[in-house]
């Protein structure tokens, strides 16, 4: 009879031991499933955040260059306005010139005028 409680107590251990062993198993299946769960929205939102960068970067791009040209325009305009000056200057210049030899303006006069256009080119 000795025999037949020794095995009935490893009997229910091992019954024991394998439900335990299931319990395990079980939890693991769930913390698996979860981490699944949690990476696929992770790599949802992250897949969401990288296109509203890329969109928001792609408007920043536009926008830059949009700047970047409109200030080329506004060089490209005030060389052209500044480069119209001199040629107005040049020729101001060579009628002062002309008034001075014929006797119109003083050399002092024609020094200060020239002077003060030449300040300006």
């Amino acid at each position: 009879m000795a025999k037949a409680k020794k095995g009935g107590y490893i009997e229910r251990f091992l019954k024991k031991a394998d439900q335990a062993i299931d319990e395990g198993i079980k939890r693991a299946d769930e913390a698996l499933y979860d981490a699944v769960e949690f990476g696929g929205m992770a790599a949802s939102q992250a897949k969401k955040t990288s296109e509203e960068l890329r969109k928001k970067a792609i408007k920043e791009k536009e926008a830059i260059k949009e700047k970047g040209i409109k200030k080329i325009n506004e060089g490209i305009t005030t060389a052209r306005v500044m480069s119209g000056k001199t040629d107005e200057d040049l020729a101001t210049l060579e009628k002062l010139g002309k008034l001075r030899k014929a006797g119109v303006l003083t050399e002092k006069e024609f020094q200060e005028k020239k002077k003060k256009i030449l300040s300006r080119i």
